[in-house]
């Protein structure tokens, strides 16, 4: 499957790329270096093989260069690769003006992973306008991309807009859409974002967002889209930025779809029967009330478990089960204070609740000044763990008390051995534990470990036994040192190497 292509990214990328964006402060010397000939007449640097060029912040590499130092004209020629930041622009050809800071090149490609830009006859039109001919963008890295969008014409107005003219969008070599002018601002005043997409589950698709200011610290999107196999889906987000120098935020995430196919699904996993309206909206809020204390909200309400997996893929490798939580803390170098209050929102996932849990972290400090340092945690949480629904688990609580205190003596022996020996204690009180009388521990699941107690369920109910307090005691020593050596002779422009430094760290941890 494919992800869809941006072309909101992909006019941003055209941006950078169409001006070649290679800065360079008036009289900034010029550094040529090369391995072949290199020679200085009449005006005029000439430099062979390997030619390496550095002005300011941006690097240039060719087989060959020259330089005119009366028009301040950079001409480079064969496996011309220019660095800027983190960019990287390739072509065969190119001048560049030291100057006007402008670039003129018959073809050129670069890339901002997971795109890839490619253009034909990139020239200035004035001093922050370029002109783009045959301009292509995908997000498909391959001699030939399955899908692409292609340009005849691209206008880019540095920091304020970009004209497409003639716009193609391919699938392989299979014009799918076709636009015959899309304007585009720079300006988060306003902007149009049209994804074009091809996924199996999805069908031939269409997103599209309108973003637009709601107040000077509020903007919205508003998304249309169209999937071929699911129908049309409509969506509202909006962030909003508030408090002393905007340092909070709010973010609203809402949309909805009535799915023509809620059933399809690519994966081994059975699913259960899902309504065909499928939504989700969710808040995250950020807010400092002072310069110490702050809050965080983070709530999800979906519709069933697949939304995510279904019509948010990316979000859904890295949260595949979003958390719901309030918190306040208050920091400070010593400790942090903090209340946390977790519940299960979406009754189809498992949650551990904690309504709320109070938490109290002294952070490693040497104990009056000395050599001998302390750490420490103490929490009160009231606890219970919810099943899914239908899932034929019954939930259950306790509430738990937790203390833990650690004595360290961090040193150094013989000016390169650390040692730090450490020795604690952990305390925990649950004010119910499950009565054992009568579970069998025999699992008949070959995946789950048999040492693990079963959750309870209608033909093995819950019995609650009394509360429990249950110590630890520890001990234990870190030991490491470093070993290290330089090469700095070890030189090579081809790697980027100025010279080599080995680092050795053995590491060493006992614990009881």
């Amino acid at each position: 499957m494919r992800k869809p292509v941006s072309l909101l990214i992909g006019l941003f990328l055209s941006a950078g790329f169409a001006g070649g964006a290679i800065e360079t402060p008036k009289n900034q010397p010029v550094e040529i270096t090369s391995t072949g000939d290199t020679n200085y007449e009449n005006g005029l640097a000439t430099a062979r093989d390997n030619v390496a060029i550095h002005i300011g912040d941006t690097d240039i590499y060719a087989d060959s260069a020259k330089y005119n130092s009366q028009t301040h004209d950079i001409i480079v020629q064969g496996h011309v690769r220019i660095y800027k930041d983190t960019s990287l622009y390739l072509t065969d050809h190119a001048i560049y003006n030291t100057e006007t800071k402008q670039i003129n090149t018959d073809e050129m490609r670069t890339d901002y992973q997971p795109y890839f830009v490619h253009g034909i006859s990139v020239t200035s039109i004035s001093a922050n306008g370029y002109r783009i001919e045959n301009g292509d963008f995908t997000a498909d890295d391959t001699p030939d991309p399955s899908f692409h969008l292609h340009a005849r014409t691209v206008r880019v107005y540095e920091q304020d807009y970009v004209v497409f003219q003639n716009v193609t969008f391919y699938i392989g070599k299979v014009p799918i859409l076709w636009w015959p002018y899309v304007y585009q601002s720079l300006d988060d005043a306003f902007s149009f974002t049209v994804s074009p997409a091809f996924l199996s589950t999805w069908g031939p698709s269409l997103l599209t967002k309108v973003t637009f200011p709601i107040t000077d610290k509020i903007t919205g999107d508003f998304h249309l889209d169209y999937r071929g196999r699911r129908g049309v889906a409509v969506g509202f987000d909006a962030v909003m930025k508030y408090g002393k120098d905007n340092d909070s935020w709010a973010k609203l995430k809402t949309y909805y779809l009535q799915d023509q196919n809620p059933d399809i699904n690519r994966t081994n996993v059975p699913r259960g029967s899902i309504s065909d309206g499928r939504y989700r909206a969710s808040v995250q809020d950020y807010t400092n009330f002072t310069d110490s204390i702050y809050a965080i909200v983070n709530v999800t309400k979906m519709s069933d478990q697949y939304l995510m997996q279904d019509f948010y893929p990316s979000e859904f490798r890295v949260d595949p089960v979003p958390d719901n939580v309030v918190s306040v803390a208050k920091t400070n170098p010593i400790y942090t204070l903090s209340t946390i209050t977790r519940f299960q929102a979406n009754d189809f996932f498992e949650a551990t609740e904690r309504l709320p849990e109070v938490v109290f972290d002294i952070t490693r400090h040497p104990l009056f000044g000395g050599p001998i340092f302390y750490e420490g945690e103490t929490g009160f949480a009231n606890l219970e763990l919810k099943f899914p629904d239908g899932s034929g688990f019954q939930d259950y609580r306790a509430v738990r008390f937790d203390t833990f205190h650690q004595l360290l003596y961090p040193n150094t022996y013989f000016g390169w051995l650390s040692i730090v020996p450490r020795v604690g204690f952990r305390e925990t009180y649950y004010s119910s534990t499950r009565d054992l009388a009568g579970i069998n521990f025999t699992q008949t699941n070959p995946l789950i470990p048999s040492f693990l107690l079963p959750n309870p369920t209608e033909e093995m109910p819950l019995n609650y036994a009394g509360g429990t307090w249950r110590p630890v005691i520890n001990a234990g020593a870190e030991a490491s040192f470093k070993i290290s050596r330089e090469w700095e002779d070890v030189q090579s422009r081809f790697w980027g190497l100025d010279g080599l430094r080995h680092i050795i760290q053995p590491f060493t941890n006992f614990s009881w």
